[in-house]
This record gives structure tokens, C-alpha cells and sequence, in this order.
């Protein structure tokens, strides 16, 4: 099982000063979480998205981490891919020579980049988005197979040299976010990893690898979009880890309480998220909060689903490090390939999030790499 983590750039009072500072310290982060025995950091792609996510070149931000590392994998996870966002040469281009300078540590993450705001930013069609994220995929994947590469659908390409061309070969490892069952459906379809999203859980998480195993023993293969498929699963496992596990719940809620007002500000229209106090009873305001959707769902005789109601679930690895193996036990019962911490959540101090990146790769990291060595 590997362990990762991964960025959004979140920060609750986005003043240019702050907004700075955050960027910084989530480079200070990843590079700590080389030392720390980490595996492999993603970095989100979101545009205008306030306070969310100020993410917006994650090729530059990688390329600043693998220059100040070595061993640790740069992950996009993900790079918006309709044809509005970026051209898919240009993609290629540029994953190939992050590729190069990392010495081959590069993972390549597809995404829609599926808000109102962003598909506004960029002029894109919201009906594209689907079909021009798996012809991308496509793309990418024959991009540099060939010397002289051309393509013809949607888009036509060349014929020309994509350079330049990647150290791993054919391509670096492909991916897809996927918050969805259809989503999962595809990327097993498609033959690449499945970058599990949402706060629902390890309850919805079993269900997400039941999804993406049964999709996998079903596929032909016809839909593959390269000739080798990729059927690793990462799930998000939000977490702050303290000695003072009571604090780290404190901040962990705190910070997803923020997270979620976010998702719902930008993805669903809700006013702007508040920081909160640090002293509230954010489980419990959470556990209320979900109560209300369920009973508002259950009036429009809608079901209750964990898409819907999982920011609310406040059951991760929030505590001490006992807690976050715990959690992580239940995730690697379920058959979970990859652990994507998610520490830095807008409202939780730099600080907290060091101390959670020694905690894990002290403790929690070496639990499980104990486990495999017997």
C-alpha cells in the first residue's frame, strides 16, 4: 500500500499576502513528506476558484517540489483536461518534461474541471467536457509512441514530434478523478487508476472499490486507451494527527466543516464559507447539518446519498496516530492501493500540518510498511 498526499492551496482569508504564504508552505510540506517516507504528492488544477483552491499551475508547483527532491512521485491530480483548458499537446509537453527533470516520478491525473466558474473562465462547453477529457486521455497516451505523431477526431493533430519524450515509457501512469460510481465505471473502462474523492468514508470507499473491481472483471479492454491498463485505486483519507488527538479533531472537523461550505459554495451555490472558531463542536454542528439535508431529501422524496451527504461524515483520521492506523487498517482490509492524506484544509494552521506529516511518517507509515515486511 502507498501513501501520499495531496494539495488544493486552501486558505480561508485569501488576502495576496496570505495566499502566498499558503502556496509556500504546501511546497514546505511535500518536501517534508519525502523525509517522512511518503510515497507520492498530487496537486489539484483549479481556476478562480476563491478560497477552494488556489491551485492553478500545478505544473509549476510540481516541478518546484521535484527540484527539491529526489525520490518522492509528482502527481497531477488532477490536469483539466476539456480542449478549452489546454491544448493536449501542450499537456504532453509539459508532463514529458516534468517527466525528464524528475528523473521519471511523473503521474498523470485527468480531470473535467466541472464548476460554472471555471468552465466560465475558460469559455468550455459543460457537454464537452466527458468526451473531450477521455479523447484527451487518448491523445496523451499515443502522444510520444510514435516519431512522427498525428490525430485525427475532434481535434486534428500534426503530423509532427511531441518533445520531449517522457523517461517512463510508453507514458507516465494515467488516472482519473472519480467522486462517482459512473466515473469509476469509466476509468476501469478506460484501463487507468481511479483517484477516489469525497469525505463519505470507509464505508463508501468499500462500496468505490466494489464498483471500480466489478467494472474491471467485466471490461473487454476495447475501451482501453492505452496498451497497458493501470488499475491502482487511491482514496482520499482526510487527517490531523497530534499528540493532543483531542485538538487534532478539533482542527481536522474544523478544516473539513470549511472544505465543505467550499464544495458547496462553488459547486452548488451556497453562500462563501466562514473559518469557524477553533473551540466549536464540529462534529456535532456537522452531524446537524447532514441531519437537515437528509430531512430536506427525504421532502423531495430524493434518497440520501453518500455523494451527497459525506462532507458532513466526520469519521477520518482525526486524533492521535492510534486512530489514523485504525483508519487505515479498515482501508487496507478493503483493499485500498493508495492512502491520500489530506492535510492542508483551509482553516488548519502550518504548524498542524508538519506535525501530521512526522506523525505519519513516524508512526502510521511504519506500521504498515512493518506488516508488508512479514
Amino acid at each position: 500500500m502507498k501513501f501520499s498526499m495531496i494539495f488544493e492551496a486552501q486558505l480561508a482569508d485569501p488576502t495576496p499576502e496570505n495566499e502566498r504564504r499558503v502556496i509556500k508552505d504546501c511546497v514546505e510540506q511535500a518536501v517534508y513528506a519525502e523525509e517522512m517516507g511518503f510515497d507520492r504528492v498530487w496537486a489539484v488544477e483549479h481556476h478562480s476558484l476563491t478560497q477552494y483552491a488556489h491551485m492553478s499551475a500545478s505544473e509549476i508547483f510540481l516541478t518546484w517540489v521535484a527540484a527539491r527532491t529526489s525520490r518522492i512521485r509528482i502527481g497531477h491530480g488532477v490536469v483539466t483536461m476539456p480542449f478549452g483548458y489546454q491544448h493536449p499537446v501542450r499537456v504532453a509537453e509539459r508532463a514529458a518534461m516534468l517527466d525528464v527533470l524528475s528523473d521519471g516520478r511523473v503521474d498523470i491525473g485527468a480531470g473535467r474541471g466541472a464548476t460554472k466558474q471555471e468552465m466560465r473562465m475558460y469559455g468550455v462547453d459543460p457537454d464537452d467536457t466527458y468526451p473531450q477529457m477521455e479523447e484527451a486521455l487518448r491523445i496523451l497516451s499515443s502522444a510520444w509512441r510514435e516519431d512522427e505523431f498525428e490525430w485525427h477526431g475532434s481535434l486534428d493533430i500534426g503530423p509532427g514530434a511531441i518533445l520531449p519524450r517522457p523517461v517512463q515509457g510508453p507514458h507516465p501512469p494515467l488516472f482519473m478523478a472519480c467522486s462517482k460510481h459512473d466515473t469509476l465505471k469509466l476509468a476501469a473502462e478506460l484501463g487507468i487508476g481511479a483517484l477516489v474523492m469525497g469525505f463519505a468514508g470507509a464505508d463508501d470507499v468499500r462500496t468505490m472499490r466494489k464498483v471500480y473491481d466489478e467494472a474491471i472483471a467485466t471490461r473487454t479492454g476495447e475501451r482501453f486507451v492505452s496498451d497497458k491498463a493501470n488499475d491502482h485505486l487511491s482514496a482520499l483519507c482526510p487527517t490531523i494527527v497530534l499528540d493532543d488527538a483531542d485538538l487534532a479533531l478539533r482542527l481536522g472537523t474544523r478544516g473539513q466543516r470549511f472544505f465543505a461550505e467550499s464544495i458547496a459554495h462553488w459547486y452548488g451555490n451556497s453562500p462563501a464559507p466562514t473559518a469557524y472558531a477553533e473551540d466549536e463542536d464540529h462534529v456535532a454542528a456537522m452531524a446537524k447539518d447532514r441531519e437537515e439535508l437528509v430531512a430536506r431529501l427525504h421532502e423531495a422524496n430524493i434518497p440520501a446519498r453518500p455523494v451527497d451527504t459525506g462532507t458532513f461524515n466526520a469519521e477520518h483520521a482525526y486524533g492521535s496516530a492510534e486512530t489514523a492506523i485504525g483508519y487505515v487498517e479498515r482501508l487496507r482490509e478493503i483493499g485500498v492501493d493508495e492512502v491520500m492524506c489530506l492535510i492542508q484544509m483551509g482553516t488548519v494552521p502550518q504548524e498542524a500540518c508538519m506535525e501530521t506529516i512526522r506523525q505519519w511518517g513516524e508512526k502510521v507509515i511504519p506500521h504498515f510498511r512493518a506488516l508488508e515486511a512479514k
